[in-house]
């Protein structure tokens, strides 16, 4: 576990220099990470130049309340699905005037909740960023195995890859 912990560490820092590098701001949207990915981000000293806010919506209602998810999309969809992962980012996006990009996670980390079509370990995300002609948010979903504290950690890190990965594409 050492490992991961390790290998979120080093994600987070290179997430935070590819943002300082466009002046960018990041915002985060959890659901099943509940709040680790903010915690990894702000485990960086310094993060305060690059990292706005983040928002844990655990619940359908929060998600809702929080970043203006539609009742519709949870009930079409479901809550982990990447539909209300993008509605997670751009929520972000829409209640956060200073974040340039954002990142939402969804997910099952078990040990129960999966079903044939949504296991145990899938997680679904959005990464949203602002451009000059509107946002642009892209959906991601992967599947993690092991036990739900490792599902939730590699939801992290895929998280923070993702976002960095873009944040250099744009």
């Amino acid at each position: 576990m050492s490992e991961l912990l390790s290998e979120q560490w080093q994600v987070a820092a290179q997430l935070g220099e590819a943002l300082k590098k466009k002046s960018w701001l990041l915002g985060t949207a959890e659901s099943c990470t509940g709040g680790l990915l903010a915690g990894a981000i702000t485990a960086i000293p310094g993060s305060s130049q690059w990292f706005d806010r983040g928002f844990v919506t655990y619940t359908n209602e929060a998600k809702m309340d929080m970043l203006s998810v539609n009742q519709a999309a949870l009930d079409k969809f479901g809550a982990v699905s990447e539909e209300v992962a993008i509605e997670m980012a751009e929520g972000v996006l829409s209640n956060a005037p200073l974040s340039t990009c954002a990142v939402s996670t969804t997910g099952i980390a078990g040990p129960d909740g999966g079903t044939t079509h949504k296991p145990v370990g899938l997680v679904c995300f959005a990464v949203s960023y602002r451009k000059a002609d509107g946002i642009v948010t892209l959906p991601f979903s992967q599947n993690f195995v092991g036990d739900r504290h490792q599902v939730r950690v590699q939801a992290v890190i895929y998280a923070m890859e993702i976002t960095r990965r873009i944040v250099e594409e744009n």
